[in-house]
């Protein structure tokens, strides 16, 4: 019989031994070390088979932005089943029991990162928000429709990566308010993962790169950060020196155009990738050659859950006005089930049982709702999809309107 309880600290190595079963892993020993402290600092959910650890299931205690807002948010991750266990109902308890948590929290919603796809869906978590990896074409000036800040560019050692967070990290706080969904970054997760020495994915790259713009003493403009790969040869063709641009932030598209021009310029490199940008990167409308400037693939990113569905659409801030009856679907936590009044717009929102007899606008599921919730995804075209079901002509386009932002959710903390 299978017992899901919470995994004291003396088991964490025992969970990790199963997580890297299952994600084909087998880190060094200073890997295993920072997972070991990262998930001291996480709630911690096992399946249990007498002594045995047969299904694990962690998550950081995030705040994620949300429009108008910040959140307490359950990050999701180490999610394993062992494959001795596959098809038993271990996730579905886990998951069961991590929801009910969150929700006895107060945490209106919670995300993930999903290493399969279809997986999370049956579980209430819908596609959130997208990334897309962008490549430059390095080997020519980047070509510009704009001028780029000319204000001074300057080198932040990361030897101390303290001394580094402390001149970045208020910027990406800052930073975090104008997109939605994106989790807070600890020192921690600063520390000993966007600014680790190795880069644990390519031996070959450097250490990480700061460049910030801004005057001397005065509050920066933006910053990149980024790592740099050699020249070298595949199949007896030369590769061009990499640049790969981790995080980008800016001020205003010509402090972006800065920065970029700058990491684009790097002497001994002639390709520039960035992965997980927004969709919507003012890089692509500001570059004046598409042809040097390409989105080589797009994909989900952040799946965010609804716990309290309530909560959730009661303290994000809405664009329009909107009054729609939302027939609700939600078989994992049934609370949030049934036939709602939404009434929302600049000065707040209310969402209530409708009254009796009162025929629904969408019937929808939580899934859909929640993939809508951060104005990443429409609900129209779920509608041309027929994954939203439209009872009032414009219902939809309504919804849309109310959710909708004027930057498009984006985050590229994978966790």
């Amino acid at each position: 019989m299978v017992e899901i309880r919470e995994v004291p600290e003396a088991d964490i190595d025992r969970a990790l031994e199963l997580a890297y079963l299952v994600f084909h892993d087998r880190p060094e020993e200073e890997g295993r070390e920072r997972h070991h402290e990262l998930l001291r600092s996480c709630l911690r959910i096992g399946a249990y088979e007498g002594d045995a650890i047969v299904g694990f299931m962690a998550a950081h205690a995030f705040r994620l932005s949300v429009p108008g807002a910040d959140l307490p948010c359950p990050g999701l991750t180490f999610v394993s089943v062992a494959p001795t266990h596959r098809r038993r109902g271990v996730l579905t308890a886990l998951m069961g029991e991590m929801l009910r948590r969150a929700g006895a929290q107060g945490s209106p919603v919670a995300a993930l990162w999903a290493s399969e796809a279809a997986i999370y869906g049956r579980f209430g978590y819908g596609s959130a928000t997208q990334g897309a990896t962008i490549e430059i074409d390095s080997t020519r000036p980047l070509a510009l429709r704009i001028e780029a800040d000319r204000r001074p560019l300057r080198l932040v050692a990361t030897t101390d990566p303290k001394d580094a967070v402390a001149v970045v990290g208020p910027y990406h706080e800052a930073a975090r308010a104008v997109r939605a969904g994106r989790p807070t970054r600890s020192e921690r997760r600063w520390t000993e993962e966007w600014l680790i020495e190795q880069d644990e994915e390519d031996e070959e790259l450097s250490p990480p790169r700061i460049i910030v713009l801004g005057e001397p003493g005065a509050p920066i403009a933006g910053y990149v950060l980024y790592r740099t790969k050699p020249e070298g040869s595949a199949g007896g063709v030369r590769t061009p020196g990499l640049v790969r641009v981790d995080e980008l932030e800016a001020d205003t598209p010509q402090a972006a155009a800065a920065l970029w021009e700058c990491v684009a310029s790097l002497d001994l490199t002639g390709r520039v990738t960035a992965w997980g940008r927004p969709a919507d990167d003012p890089l692509l409308h500001f570059a004046a050659d598409r042809d040097q400037v390409r989105v080589t693939a797009a994909f989900p990113a952040l799946w965010l859950r609804l716990v309290d569905v309530a909560a959730a659409l009661t303290r994000r801030s809405w664009a329009a006005p909107v009054e729609l009856v939302l027939e609700l679907t939600d078989v994992r936590l049934p609370a949030n089930a049934g036939r709602f009044l939404l009434k929302a717009g600049p000065d707040g929102a209310t969402y209530e049982p409708a009254a009796a007899g009162r025929a629904p606008d969408l019937t929808l599921d939580v899934r859909e709702l929640a993939a809508c919730y951060l104005g990443g995804t429409r609900a129209v075209e779920l509608a041309a999809a027929a994954l939203v079901v439209e009872h009032t002509p414009g219902a939809a386009a309504a919804l849309d309107a109310g959710l909708r932002t004027a930057l498009l959710p984006h985050t590229a903390d994978e966790f």
